[in-house]
């Protein structure tokens, strides 16, 4: 995910969660480094997505952010 593009002032960014991908590919190197062959291991989706909003450029260009999530209590 682009969360850089965002914190830089982009409205939004949808992604796969890079710690996610990079915790999965530790997790491959272990199986390698354990005598697995690269060519057996399983091809793997990313499963965790994150959506970052700019709160300062929804509110720029007039739109509501309704709070939603953990983060609105």
């Amino acid at each position: 995910m682009a969360r850089e593009f965002v914190e830089s002032g982009n409205l939004m960014s949808y992604g796969s969660s890079i710690v996610d991908l990079q915790r999965r590919a530790a997790a491959y190197v272990d199986n390698i480094l354990k005598g697995a062959k690269p060519a057996d291991l399983p091809v793997q989706q990313p499963t965790k997505f994150e959506l970052v909003i700019n709160h300062m450029t929804a509110t720029a260009l007039g739109l509501a952010i309704p709070a939603i999530g953990p983060a609105a209590s």
